[in-house]
């Protein structure tokens, strides 16, 4: 198990009301505390997850994301989630994550969306 460091940078979006959160480093059980304590003390009404510069994650992590999906539902608010890599996609591809996930390539492609 590594205990690399989790990096997190939060930006104001181009849209009124949304927040790109930025992931720098792997998502784990190690270091997911920061990244839960980040999600809850703003959430703002679309929140885009930037994971392209996440290399891989666990299932705690993945975890985390998921129940922040469902507060997003429960509370009206919106979850995308952009930049997502291979190693990454295949845990979302495997527990069928991806299916409930707005997923999309980039940042840039979410603002759009927005």
């Amino acid at each position: 198990m590594s205990a690399e460091t989790l990096t997190l940078e939060s930006v104001p979006g181009q849209t009124a009301g949304s927040r790109v959160l930025r992931l720098i480093g792997p998502l784990t059980i190690h270091n997911l505390f920061e990244f839960q304590s980040t999600l809850r003390a703003d959430p703002p009404a679309t929140l885009i997850l930037d994971l392209s510069d996440v290399p891989y994650m666990d299932s705690a992590g993945m975890g985390s994301i998921i129940n922040y999906y469902v507060s997003c539902q429960r509370n009206g608010r919106r979850l995308i989630v952009a930049g997502v890599n291979g190693r990454v996609m295949e845990l979302f591809v495997m527990t069928k994550v991806n299916a409930l996930l707005t997923m999309v390539s980039s940042v840039a492609e979410a603002e759009q969306a927005l």
